[in-house]
């Protein structure tokens, strides 16, 4: 049955761009674009952003919004001319639940983040004097939801952002220009960057027994298994995981117990309201396997084999918040990652997803008894689809 909505007297015409960056895409605004009641936190932004993606939607299809109906497709940002000095914009992400009226700010979206200094350069948020006619323009963006700085190099020519080049990125169809994208210091604001302080937690999961788990603070709290544990080998597509509901289940609450043992929610049921954050991913060693294109991934050619859930699914390639999480791990001796890419020091690691494979690099330094990482590196690529107006009904 459709869901009740409220009722709505007119349509807004909202200036929008719609972009890929990564294997994500989204609807992008400008800050002060937004209706000046949007311009603030709170229920009108969310009310109107969820409007847009078309969520909530019984029938998971955004049939009547710009959603695509996955979690790499109902996203949302805001952009701003930067309030830091030394940063050039601010960047706001919400994921919104495709079944649910609920938009999630708890985390970003590295995919996307390699969108925002390019979509900053259309929108006129960089000053002119700071874009060359050719060659790269480093914008530094602050990551409103996280508090972290990311670095985006956007390649320039005739004094416009260069989308087109023979970039390739596993999960996109087409090639484009490379985007070097650097996440800076990278270990989640919500606490450590090993809320346990444990490089391997054990998590006791009712129905589903004890699991070694890596619990991480870094790009997006993400709760690392073995794959083997829980009956998986690393190199499972969608249909594997997506058409079996009691393994998604299982996967929601090895979750929310992940959540209450990362500090991040104070009673399980929370995790219903925190979809967004933390990850669930698995890992396992260097394996063949076919990705979902049918292109072979080579054992030879991986570090390792990860798998990660998103709101609920596994996902399609992989989120860039999570890589970052790999690529940190990956360069900590010990964790969960670490070991399945064959341990020791690790300053990066090419890891095998459903659409084929991934580089991450990353440099970890133990300081004072903790473990710090300066920076999280990865290459990706953004295009422009459309711009214009999006047209959203005003809410009430």
């Amino acid at each position: 049955m459709p869901v009740e909505q409220p009722q709505y007297e007119k349509q807004l015409r909202v200036p929008a761009t719609y972009m890929r960056g990564g294997t994500s895409k989204g609807v992008f605004f400008s800050l002060t674009d937004l209706p000046q009641k949007a311009q603030q936190a709170g229920s009108y932004r969310d009310a109107l952003l969820l409007r847009v993606i078309g969520s909530p939607d019984p029938y998971a299809k955004h049939t009547d919004g710009m959603g695509g109906a996955t979690s790499s497709t109902s996203k949302t940002v805001i952009v701003a001319a930067s309030q830091k000095d030394d940063h050039d914009v601010d960047y706001l992400f919400g994921q919104v639940a495709i079944d649910k009226a609920f938009v999630d700010w708890s985390g970003n979206c590295g995919n996307l983040s390699a969108a925002v200094g390019s979509f900053a350069v259309h929108a006129g948020l960089i000053p002119a004097e700071k874009l060359p006619q050719e060659g790269k323009v480093t914008i530094k963006i602050w990551q409103v939801n996280i508090q972290k700085t990311i670095i985006a190099h956007v390649q320039m020519h005739n004094g416009e952002v260069q989308e087109l080049g023979d970039f390739e990125l596993d999960g996109v169809t087409f090639p484009a220009a490379e985007i070097p994208v650097e996440f800076m210091d990278p270990a989640d604001g919500e606490g450590d960057m090993f809320p346990t302080s444990n490089l391997i937690d054990t998590l006791d999961v009712p129905g589903v027994g004890q699991l070694n788990a890596t619990l991480i603070n870094a790009g997006i709290p993400t709760i690392f298994l073995n794959a083997s544990e829980i009956g998986y080998t690393g190199t499972e597509l969608q249909d594997d995981i997506n058409g079996d509901p009691q393994a998604l289940a299982k996967f929601e609450t090895i979750r929310a117990h992940g959540s209450m043992k990362m500090g991040l929610i104070s009673n399980l049921e929370e995790a219903v309201s925190r979809q967004h954050t933390p990850k669930v991913a698995f890992v396992g060693p260097a394996t063949a396997y076919p990705s979902s294109s049918g292109k072979l991934v080579k054992k030879d050619d991986i570090d390792l084999c990860v798998r990660a859930l998103s709101m609920g699914k596994l996902h399609h390639a992989m989120m860039g918040t999570a890589a970052v999480a790999i690529g940190t791990a990956a360069a900590i001796p010990g964790t969960l990652v670490n070991l399945a890419a064959g341990g020791g020091e690790l300053s990066s690691v090419t890891f095998g997803h459903p659409s084929g494979t991934l580089t991450v690099g990353a440099k970890a330094a133990l300081v004072d008894n903790k473990w710090q990482v300066q920076k999280a590196t990865m290459s990706r690529s953004a295009r422009v689809l459309m711009e214009g107006f999006v047209r959203v009904p005003e809410p009430k």
